[in-house]
């Protein structure tokens, strides 16, 4: 996969999915899909699309695999998104 440096997006660890697709379903942007491929416990696994993720963690939030899926943010957008968190209290 290419490196997504401005973008927020999801990074799956294939072999914690157990293919519950609440990440799937979760996501409001719709950019996850399970893929072709099953890994080595037998499940499908899901993946990023590459392309439209918001960074809003859900499919993180509602994963029941602690380390099933990680939301990589980039710094630029994190300090956007605490200024404007601290500009609304």
């Amino acid at each position: 996969m290419k490196s997504h440096k401005k973008e927020p997006y999801p990074v799956f660890n294939e072999l914690e999915c157990k293919a519950c697709e609440r990440c799937i379903l979760a996501c409001r942007a719709g950019v996850l899909k399970m893929s072709e491929d099953i890994n080595e416990r037998g499940y499908h696994y899901a993946e990023y699309t590459g392309k439209g993720c918001t960074g809003c963690g859900d499919c993180y939030y509602t994963c029941p695999e602690p380390l099933a899926v990680e939301v990589h943010i980039p710094r630029r957008k994190r300090i956007k998104k605490q200024i404007k968190g601290d500009e609304e209290e």
